[in-house]
């Protein structure tokens, strides 16, 4: 007896987007992330020492503790953002 195989469909079915990986919400978290991390490197922008001159800023808190903190909070919550599921609503 021969069995039938079942063709699959030329035509890609739609997906529900329940079955979406990443849902609005994440891409809302995933975009505060990013600007968390932009500040974050901004905050650490400034005026460098030259060879004419010696700049006491490069030594600054915003510069070597605020900046970095901000960013890698920012990385770390970007993280956070793509393996956030939320809850179903069923």
């Amino acid at each position: 007896m021969a069995t039938q195989k079942k063709q699959p469909n030329s035509q890609l079915d739609p997906e529900n987007p329940t079955e979406f990986p990443l849902v609005k919400t994440n891409f809302i978290l995933m975009a505060v992330a990013g600007a968390a991390i932009i500040i974050g490197f901004l905050l650490m922008l400034g005026p460098s020492t030259t060879a004419a001159g010696f700049e006491p800023d490069i030594f600054s808190t915003r510069r070597i503790v605020v900046g970095p903190t901000i960013s890698f909070l920012g990385f770390l919550f970007m993280a956070f953002a793509i393996i956030y599921r939320p809850k179903s609503k069923r």
